[in-house]
Order: structure tokens, then C-alpha cells, then sequence
């Protein structure tokens, strides 16, 4: 999962190197093809599992058009608010949508780590966010408040549908669906979606072959790749797990936009990256507990499963 995150976070900085090409068409690219191309891979275990998939259509249909919807919102947020300030709230935000959505829809009850680990990587976003904001209005490169504004309420959208199809797809893994299966079925379904988009709007990725490779890369390395790591990740973590997780992405695409794109971080801005590091060695690091006697057979087994619970620092059904 954090290797995922971190080839995310290169998404915003590689963007910067097509400037011709518009963030619709970025998006599209991207998650179009790169869902198609995962559901290529899958397509033998798509059509073996075709029967559990379509007894969840329900799920698939949520999942597909939250793949669809979130690039488009995501990658019109950084080319309006900034890649950081974009990055920051897509991702930020989407944590809580996913506890909000677990909490509602599955009645899972968050454990007292994840709180204290989202608590610490939410302040960190949020510092980061306010940094790379207060940093954006001044120089050559400034941004209207208008922008910013339509910037930060779309990246609120992205969070939104990152968290839908972090749900949809968990959902399908924890009903015996294969994590190639789910991510190949939710990615390539809503990778249909956005060819109209990409045909519409691709054009100049055509234009040259430096436009030309950040497509590739975007399509094949953090879509295709990271969403597969992605999909492994979701068959041992929930949702709302995966994406706390997945806030390494915003410190990694702030760190990229410094060093390659230009863009200045103030210090408040680095100590919320320091929080988020802060926030993923309380999720990932595993908790000392304490030996019990085995004084039972279900004590122990009582025992583990609390364990077990502690370790991945997830929510869990009461």
C-alpha cells in the first residue's frame, strides 16, 4: 500500500511535464487506460469469478463510476489549486469519507489507533494544505482565490470517489472475490467510462512524444502498477486503512513539486509531512503486546483475534 502511495505521488509532478495537455485529459489517460489494462491481465479470473461479480453488481456499479468521476476531478484540482494543495485535499480527505462510509454502511467501529494515526496524518494535510495555499498567491504563478476555491471543492469530490472505490472494490475482496478480480472489473469498467473523455480531450497528448511518454507513464506505471499493489493491499486492510495509508501520496507529490517542479514549502509545510510520517508509523508499525497465559482454548483464541486487531489498526464490526 505504501508503495503504491508513493508512485501516486508522482502523478502531479509528471503532469507538470505536459503542460499543453488539459487535466481531463490526463486524467483519462491514466485511469482509462490503465484500468483497461489491469482488466486485461484479470480478464481470465474476471470470467471465472463472473458469476460472484455480478451477484454484487450493486458494488461493481458503485465502484466503476467512482473510478470514472475521480480522475477527472482529481487532475482538474491540482492544475487549479496547485499539485500539493490538490494532492493534499483528494487524498486528505478521503479518510474520513471512508471511516463515514464503513461506519454507515458496513456498522464498523474504528479502533483507538487508527484515530490516533488519522488524527496525526489528517493535522499533517491540513498544515501542508494551509502552507502550500498561503505560498500560491504570491510570485509569478499566483492563483485567483476563485481557482483555489473550485481547486479545493473538487479535490473534496476526488476524496469522495477514492473512497467510494476503495470500498467497492474491499467489499468484492471480502465477499471471495479475487483482488485481481475486483480491481480488473471496477477498473476496467470505469476505464470504459473515460474513453469518450479521452477521445474528446486527448488530442495534444498526441502533439509530442514528451506529451506522448507522460501518458504511458501515467497509464502504466502509477495506474496499472500501483492500483495492483493497490488490490493486494485491500485483501488484508479495510478501506478506511487503505487510505489513511495512502496519505504517504501528498508528502511524497510536496516533496516532488519542491524538488522538480519548482514550488516553495514554508516550514509549516514540513512539519505536516512530518506528521503524516508521524501518522504511518502508528498504522504500520506493529504494537508490542503484552504474553497471557493460555488458560483456555478460547481465551486465546479471544487473545489473538485482539491482537490481530491491533496489528492492522483497522475497524472492526462490533
Amino acid at each position: 500500500m505504501l508503495v503504491a502511495s508513493v508512485l501516486w505521488g508522482t502523478t502531479g509532478t509528471a503532469a507538470t511535464f505536459a503542460p499543453a495537455v488539459g487535466p481531463l485529459a490526463i486524467g483519462a489517460v491514466a485511469m482509462g487506460l490503465g484500468g483497461l489494462l489491469q482488466a486485461l491481465v484479470a480478464a481470465p479470473r474476471i470470467r471465472r469469478e463472473a458469476p460472484r461479480l455480478r451477484a454484487h453488481k450493486g458494488v461493481v456499479l458503485i465502484g466503476l463510476l467512482s473510478v470514472g468521476a475521480y480522475p477527472l476531478a482529481f487532475y482538474s484540482s491540482m492544475r487549479l489549486a496547485g499539485v500539493a494543495v490538490g494532492t493534499v485535499v483528494s487524498i486528505g480527505s478521503a479518510p474520513l469519507a471512508s471511516a463515514l462510509i464503513e461506519r454507515v454502511v458496513d456498522e464498523r467501529r474504528l479502533t483507538r489507533r487508527w484515530m490516533t494515526g488519522a488524527a496525526l496524518g489528517l493535522s499533517g494535510t491540513v498544515l501542508l494544505c494551509a502552507a502550500e495555499a498561503a505560498g500560491a498567491h504570491s510570485g509569478s504563478g499566483a492563483r485567483s482565490a476563485g481557482e483555489t476555491v473550485l481547486g479545493v471543492g473538487l479535490g473534496l469530490v476526488a476524496g469522495l470517489t477514492y473512497a467510494l472505490y476503495s470500498w467497492a472494490a474491499h467489499r468484492l475482496i471480502s465477499r471471495g472475490v479475487t483482488s485481481g478480480a475486483a480491481m480488473g472489473t471496477v477498473f476496467g469498467l470505469g476505464g470504459l467510462l473515460l474513453l469518450p473523455v479521452l477521445l474528446a480531450t486527448g488530442g495534444p497528448l498526441l502533439d509530442s512524444w514528451s506529451n506522448a511518454s507522460v501518458g504511458i507513464y501515467m497509464a502504466l506505471v502509477p495506474m496499472f502498477v500501483g492500483y495492483v499493489l493497490f488490490g493486494w493491499g485491500l485483501a488484508h486492510v479495510p478501506a478506511s486503512t487503505a487510505t489513511t495509508l495512502s496519505l504517504l501520496e501528498p508528502a511524497v507529490a510536496a516533496v516532488l513539486a519542491v524538488l522538480v517542479v519548482g514550488e516553495r514549502l514554508p516550514l509549516p509545510g514540513w512539519a505536516g509531512i512530518a506528521l503524516v510520517v508521524g501518522c504511518l508509523a502508528v498504522l504500520t508499525l506493529p504494537a508490542r503486546t503484552t504474553a497471557r497465559p493460555r488458560a483456555t482454548t478460547t481465551g486465546a483464541n479471544a487473545a489473538a483475534r485482539t491482537d490481530t486487531a491491533a496489528l492492522a489498526g483497522h475497524a472492526e464490526t462490533p
